[in-house]
């Protein structure tokens, strides 16, 4: 039973390299660096897949093909046993967190209001498996979180480009995202944490 890596955004092309796709730009990344295949349509699934090898481990990385909102539609065909949930990571965006930052949470934490993953717990029945949390709002120049709070501006907000002042932050965040990702397909949890919990 190897590792299923999820990550989570809209299908491609309008919304590509959009922040609610940072959970999907992260796994892509992944994927690059590692030399994985090229994701393919897994059509039962609703997902594009690509499977290789990290730390001697087998790794399927997914990237959901559905709407945000039904991203658990693609996670039954990977995940069919409580066992597997230990080895399952989503990677999401974070509205409440600026960009630098990123948080791993323990299993049999909530959603935090995040659609995509309400999908997933529905779907599996369970909470119990590891989220990466990766910020997508700005700060104020006094590190103050610079965020809309409701309604149709968060909506923009999240399906909104990251402007070109954010790249270089952006780039950085998404590579200590993968990072962190590796440690986590090593064994190695508690490193994880302390990487992705210590800006």
């Amino acid at each position: 039973m190897g590792y299923v890596i999820v990550g989570l955004g809209n299908p491609e092309g309008e919304y590509a390299k959009t922040r609610h796709n940072a959970g999907r730009m992260a796994v892509e990344l992944l994927a690059k660096e590692e030399g994985f295949p090229e994701f393919t349509q897994r059509k039962t699934a609703q997902a594009l897949v690509s499977e290789g090898i990290i730390n001697d481990e087998k790794v399927t990385l997914v990237l959901p093909e559905v709407a945000m909102n039904h991203s658990g539609k693609s996670l039954p065909a990977f995940i069919k046993s409580k066992p597997a949930l230990k080895k399952l990571l989503v990677v999401r965006d974070e509205l409440d967190l600026p960009l630098s930052v990123l948080k791993m949470t323990m299993p049999g934490r909530g959603s935090g209001g995040h659609k995509g993953v309400e999908s997933i717990m529905r779907a599996l029945k369970s909470k119990e498996f590891v989220q990466i949390k990766i910020g997508i709002s700005a700060e104020t120049a006094k590190g103050k979180l610079k965020k809309p709070t409701a309604g149709e501006p968060v909506i923009k907000h999240v399906i909104g480009k990251f402007k070109p002042s954010e790249e270089a932050s952006l780039k950085s965040t998404l590579a200590r995202t993968t990072d962190v990702m590796r440690l986590f397909i090593g064994g190695d949890s508690q490193a994880a944490f302390m990487k992705a919990n210590t800006k």
